[in-house]
């Protein structure tokens, strides 16, 4: 199982997306300050996850939502439903 997470930052409330089989094992490692690019932005808490069967999907969406166009989509999912 390979999952695509999304954490935010609990200091300037951006996201930082990321590829892992263990996402406890790799939030945790982000929360002690070992992955350079969230170090300064601690705490960070899980707000999405996908799961997927296949490293090659996995890693292909996690690009996609680094892109301009994957992050709006991936903002439309993390969006508070309308209807209530």
């Amino acid at each position: 199982m390979h999952i695509v997470y999304v954490l935010k930052s609990s200091i300037d409330n951006n996201f930082y997306i990321g590829c892992t089989s263990d996402v406890g094992g790799r939030i945790g490692y982000h929360n002690k300050g070992k992955v350079k690019s969230t170090k300064h932005r601690r705490p960070l808490v899980l707000v999405y996850r996908e799961d997927y069967d296949s490293i090659y999907d996995a890693f292909k969406i996690e690009r996609y939502y680094k892109t301009a166009k994957g992050k709006s989509e991936l903002k439309k999912k993390l969006a508070p439903s309308s209807n209530g």
